[in-house]
């Protein structure tokens, strides 16, 4: 079979926030680049970003204090160069941002506006109404377009080619035809995204189904900080669809059944604006001792109504057309319905704070980098903060684009690849699309979801979560006995979506693996049977490694540490 290889400096596999702002200043400096994504890059899930981009503008304000807040919400897990190294670029972010054409909210003074978010000092949230994700997004890809990226997009990666400690291209696919396509490159960078499909209510795109996890941890490398997956706080009741963390930015309360603004004893100092891992453990605690609202008492109420018609539609006009569109509430005239929703991913493909992957706790991987929210810097640790994500985005994938084109300029050459370094990705494709067994994919799918909600998610025990790795173990050995009715090769979404869920079964082990080592409670990883934060023992970076039959094994890699010592963690 003859597979067209395809030659570029720089492969980059995601086209969000952070996969355009690499590729745009790698191809900025001469480099030429390639962007490999399962959709168009203006669909990407940065796209739905809804509430703001930190860094400290303002005089009230500083990058100390946006540090602190960080390590904070981190549950002191976060490595503080990386935190430093992000807080101190974010100003800087922000105007390379805007001088390129991001249409940032004014204030009456003209200045940016900035709003609260929770667990900060000081407003530091940047945004374009409540669109900030699409406005960068549009802007970044724009900009890349105009240096020259090449964007093919309708391409799903496959896997990587990897040898002798070294990455030198992936193998795609072309989702039109299922065509075969093999892209070599000096650097390979990863910037797909998060994992919050593996959970039944998740506020994430179809797409978000962290193909690149599963793809690094079958070459036998390493994720890193797995067990860590946030809950969004404010998920539209039933369905996941967010409601920013803008709306409680900007006034919104928390209300259950009984009328009770309940934060108030669960944050009294914060109240709606303590961290998220705090505000989600807070709702789900009230739904489950019965004051929910509703027939099923299944939701709390976020009331905004106070605020008035004027700001919702200026600050907030996409999230009142959500509610009316999912919920048939309109924020201006009720409270709308919400309950915690599987968001974000903490953890992931491990690197240093210049978007090296890391083979271990001390080698990297030549030529491979990662970037977003794939990636594990770790600048989030246990918890992230609201309006991170898109600063992360955003400044790690200009920086690491940066570090690419330092290295190649040192020399990172290129390694010949032949069809033989990927063919066992095409028999495995090839495997699952001639698949007639009687297993159903939507059905397994389902399974996988549901009962990670149930046994790993905002609260966990032993006996959950090792009931949820049996479960995963089951799911694996019936996805081998899956029926594909779709056996063409012309747009075959079954295929995309088995492919996909092999990934997902794959990496839900590290989450449950992870969260069954470690026996404590920290930032969004919270068990029951062990409630209290444990420094002596786990102030430390779980890194977890699976074998060719699917066994995980972990070790621990220190915390990077630095002005701020671990505290007792209020709101």
């Amino acid at each position: 079979m003859s597979i067209p290889i395809h030659k570029y400096d720089v492969v980059i596999v995601g086209a969000g926030l952070a996969g355009c702002a690499a590729a745009r200043e790698a191809a900025h400096a001469g480099l030429s680049v390639c962007v490999l994504t399962k959709l168009h890059p203006l669909r990407s899930h940065s796209g739905a970003a809804q509430g703001g981009i930190n860094a400290a503008l303002s005089d009230e304000d500083s990058i100390e204090l946006h540090e602190f807040d960080t390590v904070k919400g981190s549950d002191y897990l976060g490595d503080q160069d990386a935190i430093k190294l992000m807080c101190s670029k974010a100003p800087e972010t922000i105007r390379w941002a805007e001088r390129m054409g991001a249409a940032f909210s004014r204030n009456e003074e003209g200045k940016i506006a900035q709003r609260p978010f929770g667990g900060q000092s000081s407003p530091r949230a940047c945004y374009a109404k409540d669109r900030t994700g699409l406005t960068l997004l549009q802007t970044i890809y724009e900009q890349a377009c105009r240096d020259g990226v090449t964007f093919d997009d309708e391409y799903y990666c496959s896997d990587i080619i990897y040898k002798d400690g070294k990455v030198s291209g992936v193998y795609a696919y072309n989702l039109v035809d299922s065509s075969a396509q093999i892209f070599n490159a000096r650097a390979v960078m990863f910037a797909t995204g998060g994992y919050g499909r593996a959970f039944k209510i998740n506020s994430n795109a179809h797409a978000n189904t962290g193909d690149a996890l599963s793809i690094v941890a079958r070459h036998g490398l390493p994720l890193e900080d797995m067990e860590f997956v946030q809950f969004h706080p404010t998920g539209i009741a039933g369905s996941g669809v967010l409601i920013s963390e803008a709306a409680r930015g900007e006034g919104g309360k928390l209300f259950n059944s009984k009328g009770e603004r309940f934060m108030e004893k669960y944050a009294p100092n914060k109240l709606e604006l303590a961290s998220r891992d705090v505000v989600s453990r807070a709702i789900t605690q009230e739904i489950l001792e019965g004051r929910g609202c509703g027939e099923n008492k299944d939701h709390v109420h976020i009331d905004l109504t106070h605020l008035g018609a004027d700001l919702i539609n200026t600050k907030l006009p996409e999230l009142r057309d959500l509610a009316i569109t999912f919920l048939g509430q309109d924020m201006i005239k009720e409270p709308i319905s919400i309950a915690a929703t599987a968001h974000y991913s903490m953890g992931g493909i491990p690197c240093d704070k210049e978007g090296h992957v890391r083979a271990n706790t001390k080698d990297l991987v030549e030529g491979f980098y990662a970037a977003g929210e794939c990636s594990c810097v770790s600048v989030h640790g246990a918890n992230r903060l609201g309006a991170n994500s898109v600063l992360e985005a955003l400044f790690f994938g200009r920086h690491v684009g940066q570090t690419i084109v330092e290295d190649i300029k040192n020399g990172i050459l290129f390694n010949d690849v032949h069809i033989s370094d990927v063919q066992n990705a095409i028999d495995e494709l090839e495997n699952i699309r001639k698949s007639n067994g009687d297993e159903r994919v939507p059905a397994l799918r389902d399974e996988l979801q549901q009962t990670m909600t149930n046994n790993a998610g905002v609260f966990r025990t032993e006996k959950s979560l090792l009931e949820q790795r049996e479960i995963l173990k089951d799911l694996k050995k019936r996805f081998k006995n899956i029926r594909l009715d779709d056996k063409s090769k012309i747009y075959n979404t079954d295929l995309q979506e088995a492919v996909e869920l092999s990934h997902m079964i794959d990496f839900s082990a590290f989450i449950v693996e992870g969260a069954i080592n470690r026996k404590e409670s920290r930032g969004a990883h919270f068990r029951n049977d062990y409630p209290n934060r444990d420094d002596e023992k786990y102030l430390k970076h779980t890194m977890a490694y699976m074998d060719k039959d699917g066994n995980i094994s972990i070790e621990y890699m220190d915390v990077v540490m630095g002005n701020f010592k671990p505290e007792v963690r209020t709101y």
